[in-house]
Parts: C-alpha cells; structure tokens; sequence
C-alpha cells in the first residue's frame, strides 16, 4: 500500500486525475465491506484499505491539481489529521495508524526537501517536459552529494529507523498489543524505500514518475 503510489497513482492522475481521485470510492467501499467481516484478518485488511484511501485521495488532489505548489503538499496530504486522530479509539484504529504513519513518512520527506534545497527543482520539474526532466533531475541528485545535504539526508533516514524501531517494540494504553506499531513501523521504514523508488523511477525513466508532463 505504501509503494502502489510510485508505480500506480503517480502515473495515473498525470493521465487522468479525475477518474484515480473517484477510484477512492471504490476502496472506501471495499474497505467498508471487508471491515464488517466476522473474519478479523479481514476486518483488519478493511480497516487498513480505509486508511490507504485517505492518503490516496490526498495524492490525487495534489498530485492532479496542486503538483506545482511544494507549500501545499503536506496541507493537502494532512486533510484527514482531525478524523485519524479520532478514529484511535476505535476499530478503525488501524485505518488511522496507517494514514499517520504515511503522512509522517511525507513530513520527512518534505522537510528535507526543503532542508537540502531540493525543493526549489520541484515546481520546474514537475511541470517540465521529457526534454528537460532529465536534466532538471540531474541538477536535483547532484546537488544532494553535497556534504550538508547529504548528511542532513542520513540524519533523517537514521531518525526514522531509530523512530520505527522505538514503535515496533512497545505497547501503550490504546494498543493492547503492539500489531498497530508495528504496522505503523513498517510503513515508516518502507516511506525510506519509496523515496529510493521515486527517484530511481524519476531519473532511470522519467515519465514512469508521474512527474512530468
């Protein structure tokens, strides 16, 4: 759920970002279905596919109307904050585990965009063409191999493995068992994978992004 993004919603909403933002009805629905299930496998798959569809919905708004506007991504992307926070002390706590797990992966992600400087390449390559992407992405990964970025970057990624790993091994008053940390560390640790993805994908072939135009 954390990596379908890269390599199915990104290109998506580039080609038509109307029908990826009414596909979160579908997993709504889905989601709904399965989270009334007697099975609680599949109660818990329900509950997860709710939580996945808010931060799906989210990448479609921005991704489909917003790319160019950095400032508004993690706004966009937090919409849901009120309702996560209250759905802990129900069933739908794995649904609110995953989106706040996910939308804590992003804050990382954006804050070292814009601590790095990489952020000031996002609006031009976002709106670029084939023919300029690659050298746009380019200029974005050279300038990450230096010092300060680079530290900043290992800095971050050692914050988030120390972070998943604190959440994977306790227990707390709202989660009698550690199954929601867990589950909220592994989303957090493959945030890192995704990143990697996302710009492998975007320097490799840059239209396989959902980036460009």
């Amino acid at each position: 759920m954390v990596v379908l993004p890269v390599f199915l919603q990104a290109p998506w909403v580039r080609v038509h970002p109307f029908s990826a933002t009414l596909f979160t009805a579908l997993l709504v629905a889905i989601g709904v279905v399965l989270n009334r299930s007697d099975n609680q496998q599949k109660a818990d798959f329900g509950s997860l596919i709710i939580g996945f569809s808010g931060s799906w919905l989210a990448g479609c708004v921005f991704w489909g109307w917003l790319r160019a506007h950095p400032v508004l991504h993690l706004p966009v992307e937090a919409f849901a904050l009120p309702l996560a926070l209250a759905g802990f002390g129900t069933r739908w706590r794995l649904a609110s585990a995953f989106y706040l797990s996910s939308l804590v992966g992003t804050a990382f992600t954006d804050l070292m965009m814009a601590v790095t400087g990489v952020m000031r390449f996002w609006p031009g390559v976002v709106t670029a063409s084939m023919d300029t992407a690659p050298q746009l992405l380019h200029e974005a990964g050279l300038h990450l191999l230096h010092p300060l970025p680079l530290t900043a970057l290992v800095l971050a990624a050692s914050s988030i493995v120390w972070l998943a790993g604190t959440l994977s091994k306790r227990e707390t008053a709202v989660f009698k068992s550690n199954d929601t940390l867990s589950m909220s560390a592994a989303v957090l640790m493959t945030t890192l994978w995704v990143d990697g993805l996302f710009l492998l994908a975007a320097v490799v072939q840059p239209g396989l992004s959902g980036l460009i135009e």
